[in-house]
């Protein structure tokens, strides 16, 4: 059997190693004339890093990426609000990684390459339509230019695209674009002095702005290390989303600045951080609603392109890696692709979509606001505010929902 995966993404990448390792064929087509080092932090969970240790990456994760040892959650004033272990220190069987997003996608596109060969991987191809019958997939892709280049032909298709994925908008020509509720997300990274453990992350602020920092890998000095930071904040009123080409663009200090005012963390400058770091990056705050169903006969969904979320909660990357792991494991199970589709969306779509409701209300984080709402000039004592339980029920929930409570146990 074998799969044409779209997209060079994460979850693309991370499909091909997942069907490779249970014996199927596939190769991935990515629109972008080359794959490279694109964004800048984010977290992936052990749930997910699980999957890839199985996969044999975990040595070159560790020398890319920083294991994360604690989080804390403050409110606007620097107190704290939860504090809580992570990774191994949570007592996972494997760590929670704070990585580059453009090193992580490195990592996995070099372990294709190396187990598939460089030629199954195809850049600058864009979907530009597809077709199925009895026997299969038959996927056009043309050049940046829109010049017809090539014609692949599979079993299945996988929609690994993104949030603007041409596959889900072929499946959905009604849906219409994101959904944006007015947060602009800003973010940027340099190297910085260590603070607290040198693997802690912070995120603090309230119901109007919050503001994030940590560590994603060693500095170019032993007394630093490379630290991302990301300010959420309000940058419309969400009824005319930014245009497409104005999805990633270098940030604007008239606007970041007003949604930094009042928010202090005490452990780390971060306003000195945010003010050294010579270019920092714009996104709108969008999701899509959940689908009633990612797989069309042969074609399906994955990651972004199915389930597109809110950045909170340090789960985007993690569920696209999931999905590549339930995607492999249908497809040596069942006796007909098609079968193998209709289990695939069964197992993940639901799992998907309570996450990307919960994260529109804040996910984890919303204990910030709710301790805010209740206190928004600060408090004295937490515990009059919001009790340990109450504030439990929200971090602790949230872990269940995704699967990354540690309860949950080690890998299957």
């Amino acid at each position: 059997m074998k799969a044409i995966i779209v997209g060079g993404g994460i979850g693309g990448l991370t499909t091909a190693l997942m069907l490779h390792a249970r014996g199927l064929e596939c190769e991935i087509y990515e629109q972008a004339a080359s794959i490279q080092e694109l964004g800048v932090g984010i977290n992936v969970l052990p749930h997910a890093i699980r999957e890839l240790a199985a996969l044999g990456l975990l040595d070159r994760l560790d020398a890319v990426a920083i294991r994360t040892h604690e989080l804390f959650y403050l409110n606007r004033q620097g107190q704290e609000v939860w504090h809580e272990p992570r990774g191994l220190d949570a007592g996972h069987d494997v760590p929670q990684f704070s990585i580059h997003r453009g090193r992580l996608q490195s990592v996995i596109l070099e372990a294709v390459i190396e187990r598939l060969g460089a030629d199954k991987v195809h850049t600058g191809r864009r979907l530009a339509s597809f077709t199925q019958d009895e026997g299969g997939v038959s996927a056009e892709f043309t050049d940046h230019a829109g010049t017809p280049v090539e014609t692949a032909r599979g079993e299945i298709l996988v929609g690994a695209d993104g949030i603007h994925s041409v596959v889900r908008r072929t499946l959905f020509p009604d849906e219409g674009g994101p959904i944006w509720n007015g947060l602009v997300l800003w973010r940027g990274a340099r190297d910085w002095p260590r603070f607290l453990t040198g693997r802690s992350m912070i995120i603090a602020g309230g119901l109007e702005s919050k503001m994030v920092v940590y560590p994603i890998a060693e500095g170019s000095t032993p007394d630093t290390v490379f630290t991302n930071w990301a300010v959420i904040g309000k940058l419309g009123d969400g009824t005319s989303l930014p245009a497409r080409e104005n999805w990633s663009r270098p940030g604007h200090w008239d606007d970041l600045t007003p949604n930094t005012a009042g928010i202090s963390i005490p452990h780390v400058d971060v306003h000195a951080l945010m003010r050294a770091t010579e270019t920092f990056w714009e996104y709108p705050l969008s999701d899509r609603n959940p689908l009633p169903r990612w797989s069309h006969g042969r074609v399906t969904l994955l990651g972004d392109a199915a389930h597109p979320m809110y950045p909170v909660g340090s789960n985007g990357a993690s569920q696209a890696i999931l999905d590549a792991r339930a995607l492999g494991d249908a497809l040596v199970r069942a006796e007909h692709p098609m079968q193998a589709l209709a289990a695939y969306d069964a197992e993940r779509l639901p799992k998907t979509a309570e996450i990307v409701h919960s994260n529109r209300k804040g996910g984890p984080e919303g204990v910030i606001d709710a301790v805010e709402k209740l206190a928004p000039e600060g408090f004295t004592n937490i515990e009059e505010v919001l009790s340990y339980a109450e504030r439990e029920a929200i971090v602790r929930g949230y872990a269940q929902r995704a699967g990354f409570a540690a309860d949950k146990g080690k890998a299957a």
